[in-house]
């Protein structure tokens, strides 16, 4: 198990700083990330964060998953490495009319 998690399902007011805290009576947290739209800068509702160790990540997850917090049940768990994306279509590009 490593010790990044995916935190799941977060109401769209919480912050960074509001994850780091609601982790770390669980463990050192390193890092903590709440993802943002590029484009809106809105929470689009999950994050990630890095603990100090295998043991606190996984005390993190036994504690918080499917907890309420804000009205939602938490989905806590270790997160998968992330994919290289491949350059996929053109997104549609121009087409001429006729």
């Amino acid at each position: 198990m490593g010790t990044r998690l995916y935190v799941g399902n977060l109401s769209y007011d919480v912050s960074s700083s509001d994850l780091e805290t609601m982790m770390s009576p669980h463990g050192t947290v390193q890092s903590a990330e709440v993802i943002s739209d590029r484009m809106s800068g809105r929470s689009k509702g999950f994050g990630f964060v890095e603990m100090g160790s295998e043991d606190e990540a996984k005390a993190a997850i036994d504690a918080l998953n499917g907890q309420d917090h804000g009205g939602r049940a938490l989905t806590v768990s270790e997160a998968k490495p992330r994919q290289e994306r491949t350059g996929g279509g053109d997104g549609g590009g121009r087409r001429d009319r006729y």
